[in-house]
């Protein structure tokens, strides 16, 4: 048997890792056997040198079985989830998940919180008065079971392997691996006990893959391993060139998602959440896709989808009438005519992050009614002194921006005197 060492230099050196000696070096590192500066070589060296499908394969099913696997089989069949990579004002999972449940698909959804620029789907939703996202397994099961779907958040028992090697990745530089990404993502989600999964890969210049070719490659290896541990998985390369919808932060995310839910709402949010959709009622009731968008379609134009909201809300003590407001509005004017041919999201991102939205360390407070309306998106036509965008905030010194935040948001904006000819697909392409 070789040792922790000679693993190390066998992959620095292109060498393929066995099934039993990648499970055993998972193994040792979730029980503290190995020291982190060992699985920081060997993360290193899987990052130059890669992973194949059966290494990858097996290195999440050993993150997966690090910690609890959920056992829901009593929900019954259709057990599908959404994965999304991230981006700024990407809200998807909110309307997402009760639309899909209202189409009839069995949602049991798991969601993390943001750090940085990019916002997280249970921050958002902690937005609401009330809502609690630390569920129990036991009560996460029943709601699903009573409303169709829940949204809660990471718990400790799940993949903890997963949790350790990422807070070491984030800081040896080791984050972009695209086997660990795929093993990160696929170990955490099909420890929900679900049957199939959509995943939404994003790319561009504010998303964590900034190519098609790169994003591409990830989503290949996602739906790859999914379907070899039995699972039904497709994925989508959807753009993120700009802000999804026109609000960035968490109450007005919440307002924006209630939008798409009563049959309104950005355009991009709206499609999203309808291809997103129609493949999860696909893959849930083996129906064509083109059915499963039309019966998603229905469930926001009849109110259920909006219905099936209110019950998970109020399952998990949630008040949506007391959603917290802006006291304060800010507004960023545009110094010219022209037409918006492009929106940094990052930099868009980071501003809200600095007034509040987000986190810079995970220790850090969000103001829940922070944020940043888009009042003009990429392709709209601005005259001189109409607003770009908006800053939502509080009132009293500490909360009302500063001439450097409308400096930085103003920097987000690029205007051209005419529109491009034509603007590109939010679906770049569909793999599984």
């Amino acid at each position: 048997m070789r040792t922790t060492v000679e693993l190390i230099a066998h992959k620095r050196d292109g060498g393929a890792l066995s099934d039993a000696e990648i499970r055993r070096l998972i193994a040792d590192y979730a029980a503290d056997r190995m020291p982190a500066y060992q699985m920081a070589a060997l993360a290193m060296a899987v990052f130059f040198r890669g992973l194949d499908d059966r290494e990858t394969r097996t290195w999440t099913e050993a993150m997966l079985e690090s910690g609890q696997v959920l056992d829901l089989v009593a929900l019954g069949a259709g057990r599908i989830d959404k994965h999304s990579t991230g981006g700024v004002g990407d809200k998807i999972s909110i309307p997402l998940a009760p639309a899909a449940a209202a189409a009839g698909v069995i949602v049991p959804m798991v969601a993390g919180r943001g750090l940085g620029h990019t916002g997280g789907t249970i921050d958002k939703l902690e937005a609401i008065p009330g809502y609690d996202a630390a569920l129990s397994i036991a009560r996460f099961t029943e709601i699903v079971g009573d409303v169709g779907c829940s949204i809660m958040g990471q718990t400790e028992d799940v993949a903890p392997a997963d949790k350790r090697l990422y807070a070491l990745r984030d800081v040896t530089g080791t984050v972009e691996s695209i086997p660990l990404i795929c093993a990160s993502i696929m170990s955490k989600k099909l420890a929900e006990g679900i049957e199939g999964l959509v995943l939404d890969v994003k790319v561009g210049p504010a998303a964590f893959m900034d190519t098609v070719e790169r994003a591409r490659e990830l989503a290949e290896k996602m739906v790859a391993v999914g379907r070899e541990m039995g699972k039904r998985v497709v994925a989508f390369l959807t753009r993120m060139d700009e802000p999804l919808g026109r609000m960035v932060g968490n109450a007005c995310e919440i307002d924006e998602s209630v939008d798409v839910l009563r049959g309104g709402g950005p355009a991009d949010v709206v499609e999203l959440v309808e291809v997103l959709g129609g493949a999860m009622v696909e893959l849930a009731r083996g129906v064509s896709f083109d059915a499963g968008r039309a019966r998603i379609r229905a469930a926001l134009d009849d109110g259920s989808a909006l219905a099936r909201f209110e019950r998970m809300v109020a399952a998990h003590g949630g008040d949506l009438a007391k959603l917290p407001r802006a006291a304060g509005e800010t507004a960023l004017e545009s110094d010219q005519d022209g037409v918006v041919t492009r929106i940094d999201g990052k930099e868009l991102g980071l501003v809200a992050m600095s007034l509040g939205a987000g986190r810079q360390r995970r220790e850090d407070v969000i103001d829940p009614v922070v944020g940043v309306r888009v009042d003009a998106k990429v392709g709209e036509r601005v005259t001189r002194g109409a607003p770009l965008a908006t800053l939502l905030h509080g009132q009293g010194a500490s909360g009302v921006p500063g001439p450097e935040h409308l400096d930085r948001l103003r920097r987000a904006f690029t205007l051209a005197p005419e529109a491009p000819k034509a603007l590109p697909s939010l679906i770049i392409d569909r793999i599984g």
